[in-house]
């Protein structure tokens, strides 16, 4: 069965946005880009929430093919357009979006079904709400975070809702020069 792993930033204090959805306290440069980069290439499945992919559709689609394009941008836009997008949305419909499966209903269902495919494990990307969601169905396979040395006070927090204890194994650090740490676990059954 396919795992889903959760990919995110986070505050020391658990919050994965500002009150308002503020990001501009994560910290990303070169070095951070080269580290993801190499774990998303080995992926072939993205699953996001419907205000995340909005923003991803908005930018990668077309970054890689600006004059101005990084590395990481021409390599991340490639991956996105070959990627399998899944995006759980109860007001998107299923239109005649590339490569992209709309879930509306019957996530618990749906999901499983895709985790029995063939394929890669799946990164769900940001998308707190839908993170949420997954959590509480006991879903979500692991979690890839990247602890930022920042304390938010408030915010969006990554883990709440879940009706039972989660336990965590913790498979993987690596200290950045940045200063953010990226903190790999896999949830113990």
């Amino acid at each position: 069965m396919r795992k889903i792993i959760s990919f995110m930033h986070i505050s020391l204090d658990g919050f994965v946005a500002g009150p308002n959805g503020e990001m501009n306290w994560i910290k990303v440069d070169e070095e951070i880009f080269d580290h993801v980069g190499k774990r998303i290439s080995e992926t072939d499945t993205a699953l996001y929430g419907r205000a995340t992919y909005e923003m991803m559709e908005g930018y990668w689609p077309t970054a890689g093919d600006k004059p101005e394009a990084s590395k990481h941008d021409i390599d991340h836009s490639q991956w996105y357009k070959k990627a399998h997008k899944i995006v759980l949305s109860k007001t998107m419909k299923d239109a005649s979006l590339a490569n992209t499966t709309i879930i509306s209903d019957n996530l618990a269902g749906r999901i499983n079904e895709i985790r029995q495919q063939a394929g890669k494990e799946i990164l769900l990307f940001g998308s707190p709400t839908a993170t949420h969601s997954l959590m509480q169905l006991g879903l979500i396979d692991g979690y890839w975070l990247f602890v930022n040395p920042v304390i938010l006070g408030q915010g969006i927090p990554l883990f709440t809702g879940s009706k039972d204890k989660i336990k965590l194994k913790l498979l993987t650090t690596h200290q950045f020069t940045s200063g953010v740490t990226e903190l790999s676990y896999t949830v113990v059954l």
